[in-house]
């Protein structure tokens, strides 16, 4: 095959240096200096307990999580983890330099490839938080760089010892990031092929690069020997055993090559694959400029001929894309879902911009290196990262973004004493473990995650660390826990009632056995679980639950798909959850309770809506049903009664102009119309007088 152009190594290092470092600078001061949402708080609290990180294990990122936070103790661990991100997604970029640098010489091609992926929207976004992304991408473009340098005249004689650590590399990236294996094969089978076809393969090299890349792997011995220490507080799994250890690699737990666990089982090319390649050919479509298409397209009807080793990036990219496609079984009509999708696209992303730099390298060699032409080059290039870092800067820079921190510490002071919190999803999960492990905030209470209850290994190796927690069984079964071993969620909460218990954010689905001997009263996002048999006093709880969070984050403040929305929507809901609770209460009890809890709820459904002119469209359908149920519960003067009727009407009428794809819209417009009608007979009763 036709080799690679041999670039200068002095310019070719100059402009990598330039990339990294503009993107160092770039990145550093955006970098969220508190815990982000999502899998951040969990990655960096397993690096602070030295534990194990979930499916499957991430032990390189654990590892240098936990070196960035002893070299910067000043900063909080959060901090420190996402400048370590940082860095590691601008020396990414600077692989992506280094790569096209190396076909077709340095120069403006190498600088678009690395800094158009640098300051690409999703780029920038996770490589400012504590996630594995940026380090995988530096995976990728270490694998790009010494793939082509591999293949690169100049580094003939260096063959073997390029092959040797092409295969330490991806035992290292494959300790990070599953999703690598998908470029790992074909980049393999192609070095292989052409050392075979030289001559060079024998069983000797490939046992030297089956042992680079063994070694490359055993950064996964971290796992059961955390796991058999069991020193950490917060831990995944069981690795002690083989059995357990290759669960957590081949992510058994979530569904091997999946984002969640599901037994259903796509068909290659199903619609759910085209909406996903459609959505990723829009987000490519809207985060590139026309010069990066425009050298895109170039490369391919033009360069690609001069570089054939290009066509192997170009069936990688096709392979992972369908692949990543068919496995993605997450629900991306779903804002949330579709932000946790669209990470995985990075990896796509490196080679399409690797693509661009080809491109306008190509460009470059065609119409020459030196004069006007190589100053309009440089100039175009700098002016288009420029548009794309100045477009996306205000989104990207999370530097005074602590909205995740803030949702949990307010949780976390609501919290009395001594309380045990059964934590259910990412955001609370997540959040509240980095708080209580890694910032030692509120000590005394108890962190217990529902579904991790449910695994057969959580009592087992975590029951040590939760002193005061009594677990009835081995593990939490919500279906069967009749069977041997398992426990019930009424059996956990009858075996806890010496600590008062809270669910945060609600109770895993399929086990309603609590129903029968406790209730739940709500405060603030989360429920206090308490033996029914417990006297409720309404105004007590009222009061207490009044201005239970000092959250000032304004309604609707956040992308759709971010986890601050998340934590906004939350905070913003649980103002009303006790009025709510109280006005579904009142729908069970007779006589002059139901008035009185009506009156109650009614009262601080007006306060919250009152205090507000932003609000979640559900408060004025809530309010305008409590409005309705106060006015049917007793006796009201005929005053009163109007200003209920009225205050009905104004709010089913603001619910509809607000949620315009509300099913019912149809019923609760005959409700307002018979309302309206009530209103004018009261009215007309009082002019006629008796």
């Amino acid at each position: 095959m036709n080799r690679p152009q041999t670039g200068g190594s002095r310019g070719t290092w100059t402009v990598t240096g330039v990339t990294v470092a503009c993107v160092a600078a770039l990145y550093i001061p955006c970098v969220q200096k508190t815990v982000p949402g999502g899998d951040s708080g969990e990655l960096i609290t397993a690096a602070c307990e030295l534990g194990v990180a979930h499916p499957p294990g991430y032990p390189i990122f654990t590892l240098l999580a936990r070196l960035a936070m002893a070299l910067l103790p000043s900063l909080s661990p959060a901090h420190s983890v996402n400048l370590m991100c940082s860095l590691l997604g601008a020396l990414a970029s600077g692989a992506l330099c280094f790569t096209v640098c190396k076909l077709t010489g340095p120069g403006p091609g190498g600088l678009l490839a690395g800094g158009s992926f640098a300051v690409s929207r999703l780029t920038w976004q996770w490589s400012t938080v504590a996630e594995v992304f940026s380090l995988n991408n530096l995976f990728v473009g270490l694998l790009f760089s010494l793939l082509v340098c591999f293949f690169n005249p100049a580094y003939a004689s260096r063959r073997w010892k390029l092959a040797r650590l092409g295969a330490l590399c991806c035992g290292l990236g494959l300790c990070n990031q599953h999703t690598l294996v998908l470029f790992v094969v074909p980049m393999a089978l192609l070095v292989l092929a052409s050392l075979r076809s030289n001559g060079e393969l024998s069983f000797r090299l490939l046992g030297t690069l089956g042992a680079c890349f063994i070694a490359g792997v055993l950064p996964y011995v971290y796992l059961p020997i955390s796991s058999s220490l069991n020193t950490a507080r917060w831990s995944w799994g069981d690795q002690t055993t083989l059995s357990g250890l290759l669960t957590h690699l081949l992510r058994t737990e979530y569904g091997t090559f999946s984002l969640v666990h599901d037994h259903s089982i796509r068909v290659l090319y199903n619609l759910e694959v085209f909406n996903m390649e459609m959505l990723k050919l829009d987000s490519m479509n809207a985060q590139n400029t026309f010069i990066q298409l425009y050298c895109r397209h170039y490369f391919v009807d033009h360069a690609i001929r001069k570089l054939p080793l290009c066509w192997l990036f170009i069936a990688m990219q096709l392979l992972y894309s369908l692949f990543f496609a068919w496995r993605a079984n997450l629900d991306i009509s779903k804002p949330l879902m579709l932000g946790v999708v669209e990470r995985f696209w990075l990896q796509s992303d490196t080679l399409m911009c690797l693509l661009a730099g080809l491109g306008l390298g190509g460009l470059m060699g065609r119409f020459g290196r030196k004069g006007l032409w190589r100053t309009s080059g440089w100039v175009v290039t700098v002016a288009t990262l420029a548009y794309m870092a100045s477009s996306n800067y205000t989104e990207c820079d999370q530097s005074h973004n602590d909205v995740v921190e803030s949702f949990g510490r307010q949780i976390l002071a609501s919290m009395p004493q001594r309380a045990i919190i059964l934590t259910r999803g990412d955001l609370p999960g997540n959040t509240l473990r980095y708080l209580h492990y890694c910032q030692g905030v509120r000590a005394d209470v108890t962190l217990v995650d529902q579904e991790m209850m449910t695994y057969t290994w959580y009592v087992a190796k975590l029951k040590t660390h939760h002193p005061g927690v009594h677990f009835p069984g081995r593990w939490w079964d919500p279906v069967r826990s009749e069977e041997k071993g398992t426990f019930s969620l009424e059996h956990f909460l009858s075996n806890n009632t010496h600590r008062p218990v809270f669910a945060c954010i609600g109770l895993t689905d399929g086990d309603p056995s609590w129903e029968r001997s406790f209730t739940r009263w709500p405060l603030g996002v989360c429920d206090h679980l308490v033996p029914a048999h417990t006297l409720f006093h309404p105004e007590e709880w009222a009061q207490r639950t009044r201005n239970l969070y000092q959250w000032s984050e304004p309604h609707n403040s956040f992308h759709p798909g971010s986890w601050e929305r998340v934590a906004n929507e939350e905070m913003w809901q649980a103002r009303m959850k006790t009025a709510f609770f109280l006005y579904d209460l009142a729908e069970g009890v007779q006589g002059d309770g139901k008035a009185r809890l009506y009156q109650l709820s009614y009262t601080l459904y007006k306060e919250i809506v009152e205090d507000y002119s932003e609000y979640p469209p559900n408060w004025d359908r809530n309010m305008a049903l409590a409005c309705e149920r106060l006015l049917r519960s007793g006796l009201q003067g005929p005053e009163r009664a109007d200003r209920l009727l009225s205050c009905s009407i104004k709010h089913f009428s603001l619910y509809l102009k607000k949620e315009r794809q509300e099913p019912q819209a149809t019923a609760i417009r005959s409700a307002i119309g018979h309302l309206l009608q009530e209103r004018e007979r009261l009215r007309l009763n009082l002019v006629q007088g008796p």
